[in-house]
Protein backbone atom coordinates (compact mmCIF):
# COMPACT_ATOMS: atom_id res chain seq x y z
CA UNK A 1 0.00 0.00 0.00
CA UNK A 2 1.08 3.51 -0.87
CA UNK A 3 2.77 5.05 2.17
CA UNK A 4 0.16 7.02 4.14
CA UNK A 5 0.88 10.55 3.79
CA UNK A 6 1.40 10.11 -0.04
CA UNK A 7 -2.23 9.27 -0.48
CA UNK A 8 -4.12 11.41 -2.42
CA UNK A 9 -7.36 12.82 -1.27
CA UNK A 10 -9.71 10.29 -3.48
CA UNK A 11 -6.98 7.25 -1.94
CA UNK A 12 -7.22 8.74 1.49
CA UNK A 13 -11.55 8.22 1.19
CA UNK A 14 -11.01 5.11 -0.63
CA UNK A 15 -8.64 3.59 2.07
CA UNK A 16 -10.83 4.98 4.86
CA UNK A 17 -13.76 3.57 3.72
CA UNK A 18 -12.56 -0.13 2.80
CA UNK A 19 -10.90 0.10 6.25
CA UNK A 20 -7.65 0.16 5.09
CA UNK A 21 -6.28 2.85 7.47
CA UNK A 22 -8.19 4.60 10.14
CA UNK A 23 -8.79 8.51 10.39
CA UNK A 24 -6.39 8.52 13.69
CA UNK A 25 -2.90 6.65 11.66
CA UNK A 26 -3.94 8.80 8.74
CA UNK A 27 -3.61 11.85 11.05
CA UNK A 28 -0.87 10.72 12.77
CA UNK A 29 1.19 10.28 10.26
CA UNK A 30 0.64 13.70 8.84
CA UNK A 31 1.14 15.25 12.41
CA UNK A 32 4.18 13.62 12.57
CA UNK A 33 5.89 14.05 9.23
CA UNK A 34 4.48 17.83 10.20
CA UNK A 35 7.09 17.98 13.57
CA UNK A 36 9.77 16.32 11.45
CA UNK A 37 9.82 19.43 8.19
CA UNK A 38 7.67 21.94 9.71
CA UNK A 39 10.90 23.37 10.98
CA UNK A 40 12.53 23.98 7.57
CA UNK A 41 8.93 24.18 5.51
CA UNK A 42 7.18 26.45 8.12
CA UNK A 43 4.17 26.10 6.80
CA UNK A 44 1.57 26.09 9.17
CA UNK A 45 0.77 30.09 11.77
CA UNK A 46 -1.59 27.32 13.73
CA UNK A 47 -1.35 23.83 14.49
CA UNK A 48 -4.12 21.79 15.65
CA UNK A 49 -2.46 18.51 16.35
CA UNK A 50 -4.39 17.50 19.44
CA UNK A 51 -7.63 18.86 18.04
CA UNK A 52 -7.09 16.70 15.21
CA UNK A 53 -6.91 13.67 16.98
CA UNK A 54 -9.75 13.85 18.77
CA UNK A 55 -12.03 14.66 15.37
CA UNK A 56 -10.11 11.66 13.72
CA UNK A 57 -11.07 9.36 16.61
CA UNK A 58 -14.53 10.95 16.64
CA UNK A 59 -14.53 10.32 12.76
CA UNK A 60 -13.71 6.58 13.06
CA UNK A 61 -16.19 6.10 16.14
CA UNK A 62 -18.71 7.21 13.77
CA UNK A 63 -17.83 5.75 11.02
CA UNK A 64 -18.02 2.25 12.81
CA UNK A 65 -21.68 2.91 14.23
CA UNK A 66 -22.90 4.24 10.66
CA UNK A 67 -21.16 1.11 9.36
CA UNK A 68 -23.39 -1.40 11.38
CA UNK A 69 -26.26 0.26 11.05
CA UNK A 70 -26.03 0.60 7.41
CA UNK A 71 -26.54 4.06 7.18
CA UNK A 72 -24.57 6.49 4.73
CA UNK A 73 -21.10 7.76 5.43
CA UNK A 74 -20.37 11.39 4.55
CA UNK A 75 -18.15 12.04 1.82
CA UNK A 76 -14.63 12.74 3.83
CA UNK A 77 -15.21 11.13 7.35
CA UNK A 78 -11.66 11.48 8.60
CA UNK A 79 -9.95 12.89 5.99
CA UNK A 80 -7.32 15.76 7.12
CA UNK A 81 -6.86 19.25 5.43
CA UNK A 82 -5.57 22.10 6.44
CA UNK A 83 -7.16 25.80 5.73
CA UNK A 84 -5.77 29.32 4.64
CA UNK A 85 -5.43 31.29 7.87
CA UNK A 86 -7.85 34.04 6.93
CA UNK A 87 -10.83 31.68 6.92
CA UNK A 88 -12.65 31.63 9.94
CA UNK A 89 -12.65 28.17 12.23
CA UNK A 90 -15.02 28.58 15.32
CA UNK A 91 -12.35 28.77 18.38
CA UNK A 92 -9.24 28.20 16.48
CA UNK A 93 -7.08 31.30 16.41
CA UNK A 94 -7.46 33.04 12.78
CA UNK A 95 -4.78 35.60 12.22
CA UNK A 96 -4.95 36.58 8.47
CA UNK A 97 -0.84 36.80 8.77
CA UNK A 98 -1.09 40.02 10.71
CA UNK A 99 -0.19 41.32 14.41
CA UNK A 100 -3.42 42.92 14.33
CA UNK A 101 -4.82 39.70 14.91
CA UNK A 102 -2.61 37.96 17.01
CA UNK A 103 -4.87 36.45 19.42
CA UNK A 104 -8.00 36.67 17.73
CA UNK A 105 -10.31 33.68 17.94
CA UNK A 106 -13.35 33.62 16.14
CA UNK A 107 -16.71 32.27 17.57
CA UNK A 108 -17.97 31.00 13.95
CA UNK A 109 -16.87 29.08 11.10
CA UNK A 110 -16.78 29.88 7.33
CA UNK A 111 -19.08 28.52 5.52
CA UNK A 112 -16.99 26.60 2.90
CA UNK A 113 -14.90 24.78 6.27
CA UNK A 114 -18.33 24.27 7.40
CA UNK A 115 -19.21 22.12 4.32
CA UNK A 116 -16.24 20.20 4.40
CA UNK A 117 -16.38 19.66 8.20
CA UNK A 118 -19.92 18.37 7.50
CA UNK A 119 -18.64 15.98 4.95
CA UNK A 120 -16.27 15.04 7.94
CA UNK A 121 -12.91 16.48 7.57
CA UNK A 122 -10.24 17.03 10.05
CA UNK A 123 -8.69 20.31 10.45
CA UNK A 124 -4.93 19.95 11.03
CA UNK A 125 -4.12 23.42 11.34
CA UNK A 126 -3.94 27.17 9.90
CA UNK A 127 -1.76 27.87 7.18
CA UNK A 128 0.82 30.55 6.50
CA UNK A 129 -0.66 33.71 4.32
CA UNK A 130 0.19 36.96 3.32
CA UNK A 131 -0.92 39.69 5.33
CA UNK A 132 -4.97 39.84 4.93
CA UNK A 133 -3.26 37.84 1.14
CA UNK A 134 -1.88 41.23 0.27
CA UNK A 135 1.20 39.66 -1.77
CA UNK A 136 2.58 37.06 -3.82
CA UNK A 137 5.22 35.30 -1.87
CA UNK A 138 3.95 34.87 1.54
CA UNK A 139 6.96 37.51 2.50
CA UNK A 140 4.33 39.63 3.88
CA UNK A 141 3.44 37.45 6.82
CA UNK A 142 3.77 39.37 9.77
CA UNK A 143 5.60 36.08 11.13
CA UNK A 144 7.59 34.18 9.18
CA UNK A 145 7.87 32.99 5.37
CA UNK A 146 6.80 30.05 4.28
CA UNK A 147 9.99 27.97 2.23
CA UNK A 148 9.21 26.50 -1.32
CA UNK A 149 9.63 22.30 -0.50
CA UNK A 150 11.47 22.51 -3.92
CA UNK A 151 13.55 24.83 -3.19
CA UNK A 152 13.92 26.07 0.21
CA UNK A 153 15.60 29.50 -0.87
CA UNK A 154 12.65 29.71 -2.69
CA UNK A 155 9.29 31.46 -1.97
CA UNK A 156 6.52 29.04 -2.41
CA UNK A 157 4.02 32.11 -4.33
CA UNK A 158 1.38 33.80 -2.32
CA UNK A 159 -0.72 34.77 -0.86
CA UNK A 160 -1.84 31.19 -0.37
CA UNK A 161 1.89 30.23 0.48
CA UNK A 162 1.46 27.22 2.88
CA UNK A 163 -1.82 26.27 1.84
CA UNK A 164 0.44 25.33 -1.24
CA UNK A 165 3.49 24.03 0.51
CA UNK A 166 1.32 21.19 2.67
CA UNK A 167 0.20 20.01 0.30
CA UNK A 168 3.81 19.81 -1.89
CA UNK A 169 5.59 18.82 1.05
CA UNK A 170 2.58 16.08 1.86
CA UNK A 171 1.98 17.48 5.23
CA UNK A 172 -1.64 17.33 3.79
CA UNK A 173 -3.51 15.96 1.25
CA UNK A 174 -5.24 19.04 0.62
CA UNK A 175 -5.89 22.30 2.20
CA UNK A 176 -7.91 25.79 1.32
CA UNK A 177 -6.95 28.65 0.19
CA UNK A 178 -8.05 31.99 -1.82
CA UNK A 179 -7.79 34.02 -4.73
CA UNK A 180 -8.26 37.45 -5.13
CA UNK A 181 -5.36 38.19 -7.79
CA UNK A 182 -4.14 34.71 -8.52
CA UNK A 183 -3.29 33.65 -4.90
CA UNK A 184 -4.58 29.93 -5.65
CA UNK A 185 -3.24 29.53 -8.94
CA UNK A 186 0.21 31.10 -8.25
CA UNK A 187 1.24 29.01 -5.50
CA UNK A 188 -0.17 26.25 -7.36
CA UNK A 189 2.22 26.53 -9.99
CA UNK A 190 5.24 27.72 -7.73
CA UNK A 191 4.71 24.34 -6.02
CA UNK A 192 3.50 22.08 -8.38
CA UNK A 193 0.36 20.99 -6.91
CA UNK A 194 -3.19 21.41 -8.28
CA UNK A 195 -5.73 24.28 -7.69
CA UNK A 196 -9.19 25.58 -8.50
CA UNK A 197 -10.26 29.52 -8.58
CA UNK A 198 -14.53 29.39 -8.83
CA UNK A 199 -16.24 31.37 -10.02
CA UNK A 200 -17.30 34.12 -8.34
CA UNK A 201 -19.91 33.38 -5.81
CA UNK A 202 -19.66 30.10 -6.41
CA UNK A 203 -18.58 29.03 -3.04
CA UNK A 204 -20.18 31.20 0.18
CA UNK A 205 -17.36 33.97 0.98
CA UNK A 206 -18.80 33.80 4.35
CA UNK A 207 -16.16 33.75 7.10
CA UNK A 208 -13.83 34.96 5.01
CA UNK A 209 -11.78 37.78 6.48
CA UNK A 210 -11.68 40.15 3.42
CA UNK A 211 -9.45 41.61 1.46
CA UNK A 212 -10.98 42.76 -2.18
CA UNK A 213 -15.09 41.71 -1.81
CA UNK A 214 -15.58 42.04 -5.34
CA UNK A 215 -12.90 39.78 -6.14
CA UNK A 216 -11.93 37.36 -3.24
CA UNK A 217 -12.85 33.52 -3.97
CA UNK A 218 -12.20 30.74 -1.74
CA UNK A 219 -10.62 27.71 -3.56
CA UNK A 220 -8.99 24.37 -2.67
CA UNK A 221 -5.42 23.26 -3.44
CA UNK A 222 -4.84 19.56 -3.61
CA UNK A 223 -2.52 17.21 -5.65
CA UNK A 224 -4.69 16.49 -8.98
CA UNK A 225 -7.59 17.28 -10.50
CA UNK A 226 -9.81 14.57 -9.29
CA UNK A 227 -9.23 15.80 -6.07
CA UNK A 228 -9.96 19.84 -6.60
CA UNK A 229 -13.18 18.24 -7.74
CA UNK A 230 -14.54 16.50 -5.65
CA UNK A 231 -13.97 19.50 -2.41
CA UNK A 232 -14.99 21.87 -4.87
CA UNK A 233 -18.12 20.07 -5.21
CA UNK A 234 -18.66 20.11 -1.65
CA UNK A 235 -18.14 23.55 -0.82
CA UNK A 236 -19.97 25.31 -3.40
CA UNK A 237 -23.69 26.06 -3.44
CA UNK A 238 -25.48 28.93 -2.63
CA UNK A 239 -25.35 30.57 1.04
CA UNK A 240 -28.18 33.16 2.57
CA UNK A 241 -25.06 34.42 4.77
CA UNK A 242 -23.28 35.54 1.39
CA UNK A 243 -25.24 38.48 -0.72
CA UNK A 244 -22.68 37.38 -3.57
CA UNK A 245 -23.52 34.08 -3.27
CA UNK A 246 -25.55 32.26 -6.45
CA UNK A 247 -28.05 30.02 -6.26
CA UNK A 248 -27.23 27.77 -9.15
CA UNK A 249 -27.27 24.05 -8.97
CA UNK A 250 -23.98 21.94 -8.59
CA UNK A 251 -23.38 19.23 -11.00
CA UNK A 252 -22.48 16.07 -9.57
CA UNK A 253 -18.88 16.00 -11.67
CA UNK A 254 -18.02 12.59 -12.55
CA UNK A 255 -14.11 12.52 -14.29
CA UNK A 256 -13.00 8.94 -15.32
CA UNK A 257 -10.02 7.55 -17.55
CA UNK A 258 -11.38 9.28 -20.88
CA UNK A 259 -8.59 11.43 -22.80
CA UNK A 260 -10.20 12.53 -26.40
CA UNK A 261 -11.24 15.90 -25.99
CA UNK A 262 -12.65 16.04 -29.74
CA UNK A 263 -14.77 18.57 -29.47
CA UNK A 264 -13.16 20.58 -27.45
CA UNK A 265 -12.08 24.21 -28.49
CA UNK A 266 -8.97 26.11 -26.51
CA UNK A 267 -8.28 29.40 -27.13
CA UNK A 268 -4.64 30.52 -26.39
CA UNK A 269 -4.50 34.60 -26.12
CA UNK A 270 -1.51 36.12 -27.63
CA UNK A 271 -1.15 38.55 -24.79
CA UNK A 272 -0.24 36.18 -22.14
CA UNK A 273 3.00 35.35 -23.86
CA UNK A 274 4.52 38.45 -23.99
CA UNK A 275 8.49 39.47 -23.47
CA UNK A 276 10.21 38.82 -20.63
CA UNK A 277 8.02 35.70 -19.80
CA UNK A 278 10.84 32.90 -18.63
CA UNK A 279 11.24 30.56 -21.70
CA UNK A 280 11.28 27.50 -19.93
CA UNK A 281 7.89 28.47 -18.98
CA UNK A 282 6.86 29.32 -22.19
CA UNK A 283 8.23 26.49 -23.92
CA UNK A 284 5.97 24.14 -21.06
CA UNK A 285 2.72 25.92 -21.64
CA UNK A 286 3.44 25.45 -25.54
CA UNK A 287 3.92 21.74 -24.88
CA UNK A 288 1.16 21.28 -22.78
CA UNK A 289 -1.15 22.79 -25.27
CA UNK A 290 0.32 20.64 -28.00
CA UNK A 291 -0.95 17.87 -25.47
CA UNK A 292 -4.25 19.22 -25.65
CA UNK A 293 -4.04 19.06 -29.38
CA UNK A 294 -3.31 15.45 -29.97
CA UNK A 295 -5.90 14.42 -27.23
CA UNK A 296 -8.18 16.05 -30.37
CA UNK A 297 -8.83 19.81 -28.92
CA UNK A 298 -8.94 22.45 -31.24
CA UNK A 299 -6.46 25.09 -30.38
CA UNK A 300 -7.25 28.39 -31.63
CA UNK A 301 -5.63 31.60 -31.24
CA UNK A 302 -7.60 34.21 -29.70
CA UNK A 303 -7.23 38.18 -28.11
CA UNK A 304 -7.98 39.73 -25.12
CA UNK A 305 -7.10 43.10 -25.66
CA UNK A 306 -7.46 44.98 -22.48
CA UNK A 307 -5.09 42.38 -20.70
CA UNK A 308 -2.41 44.92 -20.76
CA UNK A 309 -4.55 47.19 -18.12
CA UNK A 310 -5.48 44.03 -16.04
CA UNK A 311 -2.99 45.45 -13.62
CA UNK A 312 -3.17 49.19 -13.27
CA UNK A 313 -7.24 48.27 -12.34
CA UNK A 314 -6.57 45.58 -10.01
CA UNK A 315 -4.32 47.43 -7.88
CA UNK A 316 -6.65 50.89 -7.73
CA UNK A 317 -10.16 48.42 -7.00
CA UNK A 318 -8.40 46.03 -4.70
CA UNK A 319 -6.49 48.24 -2.63
CA UNK A 320 -9.92 50.72 -2.58
CA UNK A 321 -11.82 47.56 -1.20
CA UNK A 322 -9.20 46.81 1.41
CA UNK A 323 -9.11 50.36 2.34
CA UNK A 324 -13.27 49.47 3.40
CA UNK A 325 -12.67 46.73 4.54
CA UNK A 326 -9.48 46.83 7.53
CA UNK A 327 -10.96 50.04 8.39
CA UNK A 328 -13.04 47.90 10.85
CA UNK A 329 -9.33 47.14 12.74
CA UNK A 330 -9.66 50.10 15.15
CA UNK A 331 -8.45 48.64 18.21
CA UNK A 332 -11.45 49.37 19.98
CA UNK A 333 -13.74 45.85 19.41
CA UNK A 334 -10.79 42.79 18.90
CA UNK A 335 -7.45 42.68 17.77
CA UNK A 336 -4.15 44.67 18.99
CA UNK A 337 -4.69 47.71 21.10
CA UNK A 338 -1.63 49.99 21.86
CA UNK A 339 -3.03 51.70 24.95
CA UNK A 340 -2.29 55.39 24.41
CA UNK A 341 -4.01 58.82 26.19
CA UNK A 342 -7.63 59.11 23.93
CA UNK A 343 -9.36 57.71 21.54
CA UNK A 344 -7.79 58.94 17.97
CA UNK A 345 -4.16 58.67 19.57
CA UNK A 346 -4.92 54.80 20.15
CA UNK A 347 -6.65 53.84 16.97
CA UNK A 348 -3.47 55.74 15.19
CA UNK A 349 -1.08 53.73 17.44
CA UNK A 350 -3.19 50.62 17.25
CA UNK A 351 -3.10 50.44 13.54
CA UNK A 352 0.14 51.71 13.12
CA UNK A 353 1.35 48.76 15.17
CA UNK A 354 -0.67 45.97 14.04
CA UNK A 355 -0.44 46.21 9.99
CA UNK A 356 2.99 45.54 8.44
CA UNK A 357 4.37 47.85 5.74
CA UNK A 358 2.71 46.30 2.08
CA UNK A 359 -0.93 46.66 3.79
CA UNK A 360 -0.22 50.27 4.69
CA UNK A 361 0.59 50.56 1.33
CA UNK A 362 -2.32 49.45 0.12
CA UNK A 363 -4.92 51.12 2.02
CA UNK A 364 -2.84 54.16 1.64
CA UNK A 365 -3.47 53.50 -2.18
CA UNK A 366 -7.50 52.63 -1.81
CA UNK A 367 -7.91 55.61 0.41
CA UNK A 368 -6.72 58.02 -2.14
CA UNK A 369 -7.94 56.32 -5.07
CA UNK A 370 -11.82 56.97 -3.44
CA UNK A 371 -10.90 60.36 -1.83
CA UNK A 372 -13.15 63.16 -3.09
CA UNK A 373 -11.70 64.57 -6.39
CA UNK A 374 -10.14 61.30 -7.62
CA UNK A 375 -12.79 58.82 -7.19
CA UNK A 376 -13.98 59.15 -10.48
CA UNK A 377 -10.34 59.41 -12.19
CA UNK A 378 -9.27 56.28 -10.77
CA UNK A 379 -11.86 54.16 -8.94
CA UNK A 380 -14.83 55.24 -11.47
CA UNK A 381 -12.29 54.84 -14.70
CA UNK A 382 -10.88 51.12 -13.32
CA UNK A 383 -13.95 49.99 -12.66
CA UNK A 384 -14.92 51.16 -16.52
CA UNK A 385 -12.05 49.45 -17.92
CA UNK A 386 -12.81 46.19 -15.42
CA UNK A 387 -16.08 45.90 -17.81
CA UNK A 388 -14.06 46.21 -21.03
CA UNK A 389 -11.74 43.10 -19.69
CA UNK A 390 -14.72 41.31 -18.55
CA UNK A 391 -16.07 41.81 -21.95
CA UNK A 392 -13.24 40.94 -23.65
CA UNK A 393 -13.63 37.20 -21.82
CA UNK A 394 -17.42 37.04 -22.65
CA UNK A 395 -16.96 37.33 -26.20
CA UNK A 396 -13.57 34.92 -26.40
CA UNK A 397 -16.24 32.21 -25.15
CA UNK A 398 -18.69 32.87 -27.43
CA UNK A 399 -15.98 30.84 -29.87
CA UNK A 400 -13.94 28.80 -27.47
CA UNK A 401 -14.68 26.63 -24.74
CA UNK A 402 -12.04 27.46 -22.54
CA UNK A 403 -8.42 29.85 -22.86
CA UNK A 404 -4.97 28.13 -21.68
CA UNK A 405 -2.46 30.55 -20.37
CA UNK A 406 0.34 30.51 -18.24
CA UNK A 407 -0.23 31.31 -14.10
CA UNK A 408 3.30 33.33 -13.83
CA UNK A 409 6.07 34.58 -15.96
CA UNK A 410 8.69 32.99 -14.07
CA UNK A 411 8.53 30.22 -11.68
CA UNK A 412 9.50 30.52 -8.13
CA UNK A 413 11.98 33.56 -7.03
CA UNK A 414 13.98 33.27 -4.22
CA UNK A 415 13.27 35.18 -0.88
CA UNK A 416 13.93 38.68 -0.56
CA UNK A 417 14.48 39.06 -4.89
CA UNK A 418 11.31 41.73 -4.90
CA UNK A 419 11.44 42.71 -1.42
CA UNK A 420 12.23 46.10 -2.42
CA UNK A 421 10.51 46.31 -5.74
CA UNK A 422 6.78 46.81 -5.21
CA UNK A 423 6.20 46.81 -8.49
CA UNK A 424 8.25 43.87 -9.93
CA UNK A 425 6.19 41.46 -7.44
CA UNK A 426 3.13 42.76 -8.74
CA UNK A 427 3.73 41.98 -12.14
CA UNK A 428 4.09 38.25 -10.68
CA UNK A 429 0.04 38.40 -11.26
CA UNK A 430 0.27 39.97 -14.15
CA UNK A 431 -1.26 36.43 -15.76
CA UNK A 432 -3.97 36.03 -13.08
CA UNK A 433 -5.28 38.83 -12.48
CA UNK A 434 -7.86 39.42 -15.64
CA UNK A 435 -9.74 36.00 -14.04
CA UNK A 436 -10.37 38.06 -10.85
CA UNK A 437 -11.89 41.38 -12.76
CA UNK A 438 -13.41 39.32 -14.56
CA UNK A 439 -15.20 36.61 -12.43
CA UNK A 440 -14.50 33.93 -14.28
CA UNK A 441 -12.77 30.37 -12.91
CA UNK A 442 -9.80 29.10 -13.47
CA UNK A 443 -7.62 26.25 -12.93
CA UNK A 444 -3.89 25.94 -12.40
CA UNK A 445 -1.71 22.27 -12.24
CA UNK A 446 1.36 21.44 -13.14
CA UNK A 447 2.69 20.85 -17.03
CA UNK A 448 6.94 20.79 -16.19
CA UNK A 449 9.80 21.60 -14.88
CA UNK A 450 12.71 24.58 -15.53
CA UNK A 451 16.34 23.57 -15.90
CA UNK A 452 16.74 23.80 -12.35
CA UNK A 453 14.05 21.41 -11.55
CA UNK A 454 11.63 23.89 -10.38
CA UNK A 455 7.78 23.28 -11.57
CA UNK A 456 6.01 25.40 -13.87
CA UNK A 457 2.03 25.55 -13.62
CA UNK A 458 -0.23 26.50 -16.38
CA UNK A 459 -4.15 27.62 -16.14
CA UNK A 460 -7.41 26.87 -17.78
CA UNK A 461 -9.84 29.64 -17.59
CA UNK A 462 -13.66 29.28 -18.96
CA UNK A 463 -16.81 30.63 -18.76
CA UNK A 464 -18.83 31.61 -15.31
CA UNK A 465 -19.81 28.54 -13.79
CA UNK A 466 -17.59 25.96 -15.97
CA UNK A 467 -15.82 24.29 -13.83
CA UNK A 468 -16.72 20.93 -14.91
CA UNK A 469 -15.45 21.50 -18.01
CA UNK A 470 -11.74 22.97 -16.71
CA UNK A 471 -12.02 19.72 -14.56
CA UNK A 472 -12.76 17.28 -17.00
CA UNK A 473 -9.75 18.73 -19.68
CA UNK A 474 -7.46 19.36 -17.08
CA UNK A 475 -7.97 15.20 -15.53
CA UNK A 476 -7.85 14.42 -19.18
CA UNK A 477 -4.38 16.31 -19.19
CA UNK A 478 -3.40 14.87 -15.90
CA UNK A 479 -3.89 10.75 -17.16
CA UNK A 480 -1.50 11.10 -20.11
CA UNK A 481 1.22 13.57 -18.30
CA UNK A 482 2.76 12.86 -14.90
CA UNK A 483 3.72 15.97 -14.12
CA UNK A 484 1.63 15.92 -10.98
CA UNK A 485 3.04 13.22 -9.23
CA UNK A 486 6.49 13.97 -8.79
CA UNK A 487 7.20 15.31 -5.44
CA UNK A 488 10.05 17.38 -3.96
CA UNK A 489 12.58 15.40 -1.76
CA UNK A 490 12.04 16.67 1.92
Amino acid sequence: MTELIDLTVTQAVNALNSGECSSVELTTALIDRTEKLEPSVQAYLTRTPDLALEQAKASDNKRKLLNESLAPVPRLLGLPIAVKDVLTVANIRCTCGSKILENFKPVYTATSVQKLQDAGVVILGKTNTDEFAMGSSTENSAYFTTRNPWDRERVPGGSSGGSAAVVAARLAPAALGTDTGGSVRQPASFCGVTGIKPTYGRVSRYGLIAYGSSLDSVGVLARNVEDTALLFTIMAGYDIKDATSMDIPIPQIQLDGRTDLKGLRIGVPKEYFIEGIQPDVEKAVRAAIAQFAAMGAEIKQVSLPHTEYALPVYYLIAPAEASANLARYDGVRFGLRVPSEGNIEMFKKSRGAGFGSEVKRRIMLGTYALSAGYYDAYYGQAQKVRTLIKQDFDKVFEAVDMIAAPIAPTTAFKRGAHTEDPLAMYLEDVFTLPANLAGVPGLAFCCGFDNQNLPIGMQLMGPHYKEEVLFKAGHAYQQVTDWHTKTPEL
